[in-house]
């Protein structure tokens, strides 16, 4: 089943490791997948489930259905799937059905797969049809991408409970949840922490593709009119590449507590809990990501971190709509640190 990778399929495979990015940040368990014919890319999907309130909604079953009728045929006997999670015997089933010539996957699936975790549908002489199989294609990113997901549902839990014990100080705001239920969730772990010493019970909320990595990452820090929403393009290409980005919202942006006053803010307190931040997440070796109009606060925070901050990229994030941008700043109270940022900007 598993056998040598070659460029080509790693290619497709990151094509469906996309759309796998795309189904978690539609709350979806992030699984893609997409059919070739003769190195042409004739179907793609993720899964869509929850979205369509449809069990066969699988990733699979999706790019199949946008193959065969972009080809207008039910058979596809040249084309191949690469999809990242191997399949269960619904797909297993119709990809047979379907009469592929091959299936590539990603990561094994020991609780349902049917193409040698579980079963193996694919070997068995009996069928009226064998599909060539490979395994394994990328299969730690594919991996990853899944564990991400779990975790990143786990630490929502974490963050209702942080969000039930800790008491929001007299002196600041919180955006209301439902300013951002409509909004498209972010790629990665939505996190939340209240208890460095700089913030002084204030709740600093940030998002991050790889929690528990390892020393190495990048920290992405967002414009003074934005917040971590505008590093969704970065997010999701961190987490399909299975390196670190974290990306805090500031105290006062985001889903961050945020202090009535502008008088609250500073760039020195601003890179000081954000030193701590960095420390306490076990990063050693640090690359800010910044626009370009938040130098001041990236080179404060490398001279507080000192040699934990690595280097300065200068990098302008993709614009995000209007709605997602004011998303966390419902009426004017919630507004004290644009109005702090842009006086220092101006």
């Amino acid at each position: 089943m598993s056998g040598p990778t070659s460029p080509t399929d790693e290619h497709w495979m990151r094509l469906a490791l996309a759309q796998a990015c795309a189904a978690g940040a539609a709350g979806e368990v992030p699984v893609g997948a997409v059919v070739v014919q003769r190195g042409a890319l004739v179907g793609q999907g993720h899964n869509a489930t929850i979205v369509g309130n449809d069990p066969s909604a699988h990733a699979e079953i999706v790019a199949l259905r946008q193959a065969a009728e972009r080809l207008g045929n039910y058979r596809l006997p040249d084309c191949e799937l690469f999809v990242t999670l191997e399949p269960c015997v619904m797909c297993a089933g119709t990809m047979l059905h379907a009469r592929l010539k091959r299936v590539v996957f990603g990561a094994t699936d020991p609780k349902t797969g049917a193409a040698g975790s579980v079963l193996d549908l694919f070997s068995n002489t009996l069928l009226n049809h064998q599909t060539q199989l490979q395994g394994g294609v990328l299969q730690q990113p594919c991996a990853d991408a899944l564990q991400q997901f779990f975790s990143a549902q786990r630490h929502r839990l974490a963050t209702h409970r942080v969000q039930t014990a800790s008491t929001l100080r007299q002196d600041a705001l919180r955006t209301p949840a439902r300013c951002f239920e409509h909004l498209r969730a972010l790629p990665g772990s939505s996190c939340l922490l209240h208890d460095l010493p700089a913030l002084n019970g204030l709740r600093l909320h940030y998002q991050d593709t790889l929690v528990g990595g390892d020393a190495n990452g990048v920290v992405g820090l967002h414009g003074a009119r934005d917040w971590c929403v505008a590093w969704r393009h970065e997010l999701t290409q961190a987490l399909v590449q299975g390196r670190r980005l974290v990306c805090p919202d500031l105290i006062g942006f985001g889903q961050s507590d945020k202090p009535k006053k502008m008088s609250a803010h500073s760039l020195a307190w601003h890179a000081s809990y954000l030193a701590q931040w960095i420390e306490q997440l076990g990063l050693t070796r640090v690359t800010l990501l910044v626009p370009a109009a938040m130098q001041a606060l990236a080179h404060e925070l490398q001279r507080v971190a000192g040699e934990r901050i690595q280097g300065i990229d200068l990098h302008e994030p993709a614009p995000v709509s209007e709605q997602e941008r004011d998303a966390p700043f419902p009426d004017n109270g919630h507004r004290a640190a644009l109005r702090a940022f842009a006086k220092w900007l101006s």
